[in-house]
């Protein structure tokens, strides 16, 4: 990107995170926020509101003169469509520039080959723009999350463990379909990306998500950039090996977390000790009930989950982290003692310095922070190449 190219987006970058952050406001307190000149700042918002991102919500208070014009976000001027993308379904939420939900559809995945599920996300795409009479032309991309090892940047697909992908460059197979920007994450990074943009995030510059359900999965901030490692692998949290002569992985190496922590797992050592439950309400149900083997094997689960968390404390020191994803349900039979492992194994006074944070979450929610990585492209400063 030239240099002058460059200067101008991250002028552009700074003047819209300074109205997100701030809400309506004045072209003066952009100036002085930013420390852009004043005509700076009235050619790049001009530019903003003709691209849609930015418009003349109000007058302001006057300070002595004229009553200054506020300048908000057009919440409403574009929009992005955010996938995620599971095992059996997908989810699709069409998102306003707050990463505000305007509609949402669920399909059934039938077909499980990339080209088959990306021909069905095209069809659900152009039919929840059309359920929600918005014009294509106003449609700024779309993102998709899944689990396994994605290349962002690639816009590829390393490894999917629930859809049996290697190499699959599942970006540009939906762009070519759609005709507009898709981009591609780990689901887990999604999460992050829309915290860090839009929720708790904000004002954090060093945390965690950490989700746990029929795998274990982390998202990375340091220092205000998630961090995804070489190719997408940063953030493998569920493979983190905890007995090397334990029980054979999914992905072939013995005693990873999710071993002890997954809900699959969870059900599985229960049926070792005689508990016969094939599902995870089942589980809660009969710990709820006193059966000794739920509880054993919960309480088990999350000591080692809080073992496993205060290695990551003592390696990264995170001011926050925040624990989600449907392995919720087990409650505090698992979340007690994860708390109770991890603050006794972190290391002398980084247990002061972090919040542990429970917060469920919904479809929607993993939706929205699919929906944050095309979104995330508007306020991010670029990097001149």
């Amino acid at each position: 990107m030239p240099r002058r190219q460059f200067l101008k987006a991250v002028n552009r970058a700074a003047i819209l995170n300074v109205i997100r952050s701030h809400g309506a406001i004045a072209r003066t307190d952009i100036a002085a926020l930013t420390g852009l000149s004043p005509a700076a700042v009235t050619g790049l918002t001009a530019e903003l509101i003709d691209d849609g991102l930015v418009f003349a919500k109000q007058e302001g208070a006057s300070r002595g003169g004229r009553r200054p014009i506020l300048l908000a976000l057009n919440s409403r001027g574009v929009y992005v469509i955010g996938i995620k993308l599971a095992e059996e379904h997908a989810t699709l939420a069409l998102t306003d520039l707050n990463a505000e939900v305007v509609a949402r559809r669920t399909v059934e995945l039938v077909e499980r080959t990339p080209q088959a599920v990306s021909h069905l996300l095209a069809e659900s795409v152009q039919a929840l723009l059309h359920a929600a009479q918005i014009s294509r032309k106003h449609l700024l991309g779309v993102g998709v999350g899944l689990a396994g090892i994605i290349d962002s940047q690639a816009g590829l697909c390393r490894v999917s463990p629930h859809n049996g992908w290697r190499e699959v460059p599942f970006a540009k197979l939906l762009e070519d379909e759609l005709g507009c920007i898709v981009s591609l994450d780990n689901n887990v990074n999604t999460l992050t990306r829309v915290e860090q943009l839009y929720g708790v995030g904000r004002q954090v510059r060093d945390f965690l998500v950490i989700t746990i359900g029929r795998g274990v999965g982390m998202g990375i901030v340091a220092n205000g950039q998630v961090y995804r490692g070489t190719r997408g692998g940063g953030g493998e949290f569920g493979h983190v090996v905890i007995d090397p002569h334990g029980f054979v992985c999914g992905c072939g190496n013995r005693g990873c977390l999710e071993t002890f922590v997954a809900e699959p797992w969870l059900l599985y050592r229960a049926g070792l000790q005689g508990l016969t439950v094939s599902m995870p309400e089942e589980l809660v149900a009969a710990a709820q009930a006193g059966n000794s083997v739920a509880r054993d094997v919960l309480a088990e689960g999350g000591r080692v989950l809080g073992c496993a968390i205060a290695s990551v404390v003592n390696l990264l020191n995170p001011a926050l982290i925040l624990i989600s994803g449907e392995g919720l349900r087990m409650g505090e039979f698992l979340l007690a003692p994860m708390r109770e492992a991890a603050r006794q194994h972190m290391f002398g006074q980084l247990a002061e310095d972090v919040e542990i944070r429970i917060e469920p979450l919904s479809d929607d929610t993993w939706a929205r922070g699919a929906a944050s990585l095309v979104l995330g492209r508007i306020f991010s400063m670029p990097r001149l190449e």
